[in-house]
């Protein structure tokens, strides 16, 4: 490999990670995660090595130091965190592992932002972006306030703090509630305080719409600040099982029902520049019919699980890492219309379990001219283990669509 690189994860962002280094390099590539996860478990693209107190401070500096020092020889190592909790800590402890690692990612500042809900949504909401309606309940207090009578339901119940939510677990738990009426909206908050977690549950009103009103937004910042690369998708479907809702499953880049593109794009593009963003940026959206506006939900601090559409369309992620951080290279900023396809599901699941007839012409057509892409379906990736659990892994999305039929 012509420079060392490390990826910090083992879900399916780490994987396709991976494929982006074996595709540019033709090498595996070395992994350091916490445990193993059957996205890269028995993949051949990764050298994967498990440390199970790599998610605290303490594990995690002893961890990539004592790497770094072992491959100093070869220069510093180009560091990609794979998920929100790995961007963080990378955040916390740039002093130490700065001599050993270069990297692109967010201010600790921004990263702390755009992780807690609850501080992304007051810190941004004069940013120009647009938002739905919401409520803050702090966890920490004895009583539940009742929701207020002037809000539309049905609401959706978040976490400000995923990572602290993820900590107290309790049956049955959902990434994000749907209620229907304030009765099950305050009990679902009463929940979530016995459960042990203590601080704020973001309560948002739901934009009215299916899979196919949510939109899927990459960009791609120089260390600089300079935004360099964007992709605009609509997704059409997204994970129905209750752990996992909100994960795009389906989503077509170039694609847009609803028109001003290019407008939301720079209208992003703008934002990210005017708080100095660095790094890849993911944003989930929400398209209101009512306001006729693109309204964000989150932002993510790093590439999402199904950013790998963008390399697919000529655009290897870690080929702008590389050139950014190492080179210095840079280069035009560049909106990708060109349509792709990205399904993690069988084709059966596109043609039952998406309403929007359109979408769906749309999807079977980039299908069947070979417009599509799985990040986890890697020709080069010679494990017959990894390409067995793809096959149980199909299977299962039929089970759990069908299982699963309401999503939020």
């Amino acid at each position: 490999m012509q420079r060392n690189i490390l990826l910090v994860g083992s879900d399916m962002n780490a994987y396709y990670m991976a494929r982006c280094c074996h595709e540019k390099y033709g090498e595996a590539v070395d992994v350091i995660a916490t445990e193993p996860i059957r996205f890269t478990q028995f993949s051949s693209i990764v050298n994967i090595e498990y440390h199970d107190d790599l998610k605290t401070p303490g594990g995690f500096v002893h961890a990539l130091v004592e790497y770094g020092k072992a491959h100093l020889s070869q220069g510093k190592t180009l560091l990609i965190p794979c998920h929100d909790i790995y961007v963080r800590l990378l955040a916390e402890n740039t002093d130490a592992l700065s001599p050993y690692f270069v990297y692109n990612i967010p201010s600790l500042r921004i990263v702390d932002t755009f992780l807690v809900k609850e501080k992304f949504y007051k810190t941004y909401e004069n940013s120009g972006l647009d938002f739905a309606r919401t409520l803050y309940y702090d966890c920490s207090a004895k009583e539940t306030a009742p929701i207020p009578s002037d809000i539309y339901f049905p609401l959706i119940i978040k976490p400000s703090n995923a990572i602290e939510y993820g900590r107290h677990k309790f049956a049955g738990q959902p990434k994000v509630f749907k209620a229907t009426t304030p009765d099950n909206a305050v009990a679902f908050i009463d929940k979530v305080k016995a459960a042990g977690y203590r601080d704020t549950l973001l309560v948002q009103e739901f934009i009215p719409g299916d899979d196919s009103r949510l939109f899927d937004a990459v960009f791609y910042c120089t260390k600089n600040g300079k935004a360099e690369l964007a992709s605009f998708a609509q997704i059409g479907l997204q994970e129905h099982g209750p752990t996992a809702i909100g994960n795009c499953t389906v989503l077509i880049n170039g694609f847009n029902q609803f028109g001003n593109t290019e407008e939301t794009v720079n209208k992003l593009k703008a934002f990210l520049e005017s708080i100095h963003y660095t790094g890849f940026a993911e944003f989930d959206l929400k398209y209101d019919e009512r306001t006729k506006t693109f309204k964000v939900m989150e932002i993510n601090p790093r590439q999402a699980r199904s950013s790998y559409y963008l390399a697919a369309l000529g655009h290897n992620l870690v080929g702008y890492l590389v050139e950014d951080v190492f080179d210095g290279i840079e280069r035009d900023f560049v909106l990708l219309e060109k349509k792709i396809l990205l399904s993690m599901v069988p084709k059966s699941v596109i043609r039952k379990y998406i309403f929007n007839e359109e979408f769906k012409k749309e999807a079977l057509t980039l299908w069947k001219s070979h417009r599509k892409v799985d990040p986890l379906n890697y020709k080069k990736d010679k494990s017959f283990k990894h390409r067995f659990y793809l096959i149980l892994r199909a299977i299962n999305y039929k089970k759990k669509y069908k299982l699963y039929k309401n999503t939020i």
